[in-house]
């Protein structure tokens, strides 16, 4: 064999091995720009979603810096519009919703019995109370919500009380497509009325309500319903929002009725003043009525009678707060100033004896202008570490009952109660708390009452509310 024809075979399968490695190499290299084409949709498509997120997000946050305390259950995702899913395994992580749990428990030292307890020349309603002595377990929350699509978010809260029984707190959507800080909710929710009636009760600052919130909203005002709350593109924070409900939470009660058994309105201001002062002030109004709503009351004998109220009762509130943390820092040192003013009128039909059993079953007309308030303050004085301090006090006004005088009487005795609390909060997820506080809510008996609580959150949770 020639060399000639050597050379030119050993160039022939040179030449066909290089194209089968040129041919093999461009497969790779499509495939590789296919897979580079196919990540940048993917992350423009969730950088594009995150940018609404954060549109939507600014355009509802407050303008404070967020508290230090344990988070609410209010979940970030259910004021945002989800993002787009980049992938079969991201379109599957996509109906995991968030998931969360709040555990407390406490020991109640008190001086009086609390099956007593009432808050004199008040129409009782609600849960109220400090609830039993001794050790016991603190009602628990289960907590899931999750974006359900690009338009809705969805929010489940489940409470587990200490007696073993299970209710829904709160269970709405949340409409996320909606433009220029419009905000729909619907289904059960706290009202927005107020300031302390939306958050759940483990992101308070003391172990109970304030006496006013117990005596005019039951302890925590709740609607089944439609809410729309909108917030103003302007550089002053503006809310408002509006509330319709059945009605069914006290001081309305549930009635065999079509339609809305319950009207909220409110506004919100605020915003801050230099880079270590913040405030939030508002207005808000409850119209709602009651059906035979029946309490107990010790009339002029001394019997424990059965009254039952029919009439409107309408609730206007006024809160404030202000905040304080060195240039918007809340991990060294921080203080909080909160108060909130209530005012309650009732009018309708009052009935004496409303089961008969004390034969002398009356009914006449009734009217009940009522005040209350409370001012509390809490200082961060190092990290991890607060105190506290909050006063109570409630004006029982000239309550006219008609006819009904001459069995119940009108009282000029005004309750009032001193809270002090200590509490050390090692991280977000966990607090405990001691709490001392002298309670008057009755004429001529003090309860001195101590708390021990302690509050650990598991699992996913949202920001705070400000």
């Amino acid at each position: 064999m020639s060399r000639p024809f050597l050379v030119r075979s050993a160039l022939a399968l040179a030449l066909i091995f290089a194209a089968d490695v040129r041919a093999a190499t461009d497969a790779d290299f499509a495939e590789i720009r296919d897979q580079i084409r196919q990540l940048k949709q993917s992350y423009e498509a969730r950088i594009d979603a995150l940018e609404q997120r954060l549109k939507n997000a600014e355009a509802r946050a407050a303008t404070a810096p967020p508290a230090t305390q344990p988070a609410t259950t209010t979940p970030v995702a259910a004021s945002t519009a989800p993002a787009p899913a980049p992938s079969a395994a991201a379109g599957i992580a996509a109906f995991n919703p968030a998931i969360s749990a709040v555990l407390q428990g406490r020991y109640a030292n008190l001086s009086q019995d609390p099956n007593a307890y009432r808050i004199a020349g008040f129409a009782p309603g609600g849960d109220i109370g400090p609830g039993r002595r001794g050790l016991g377990l603190g009602e628990s929350e289960l907590a899931l919500s999750a974006s359900v699509d690009d338009k809705f978010a969805g929010t489940l809260i489940v409470s587990l009380t200490p007696a073993n029984t299970v209710s829904v707190e709160e269970a709405y959507g949340i409409v996320t497509a909606l433009p220029d800080g419009l905000t729909p909710k619907f289904g059960r929710f706290f009202s927005g009325l107020g300031y302390l009636n939306e958050q759940h009760q483990h992101a308070w600052d003391f172990v109970d309500a304030p006496l006013a919130y117990e005596t005019f909203l039951g302890g925590q005002y709740g609607n089944d319903g439609l809410q729309l709350k909108w917030v103003a593109p302007t550089e002053q924070y503006l809310e408002f929002g509006a509330e319709i409900g059945n009605g069914d939470s006290f001081p309305g009660n549930q009635r065999n009725r079509n339609g809305a058994g319950a009207v909220v309105a409110y506004a919100h201001t605020g915003g801050d003043i230099g880079a270590s002062h913040s405030w939030r002030a508002g207005l808000s109004y409850l119209h709602t009525k009651a059906q035979d709503r029946e309490y107990t009351q010790t009339d002029t004998f001394g019997n424990d009678a059965p009254i039952g109220f029919s009439g409107v009762s309408d609730v206007a509130i006024a809160d404030f707060v202000w905040k304080y943390a060195p240039n918007g820092n809340t991990q060294t040192t921080s203080a909080k100033l909160q108060g909130e003013y209530f005012w309650r009128r009732e009018r309708g039909n009052l009935t004496y004896d409303s089961d008969g059993k004390l034969a002398l079953t009356q009914t006449d007309a009734y009217r009940s202008p009522q005040r209350g308030w409370y001012l509390q303050g809490v200082w961060q004085f190092m990290p991890t570490w607060r105190v506290g301090a909050r006063y109570d006090r409630l004006d029982p006004g000239q309550v006219d009952y008609g006819a009904n005088a001459a069995y119940l009487a009108t009282s000029s005795f005004a309750p009032q109660r001193y809270t002090m609390m200590f509490d050390w909060t090692p991280s977000e997820f966990s607090r405990l708390r001691l709490q001392l506080a002298q309670s008057k809510v009755r004429p001529e008996v003090t309860d001195n009452q101590l708390f021990l609580q302690y509050i650990l959150t598991i699992g996913a949770h949202g920001a705070h509310k400000f």
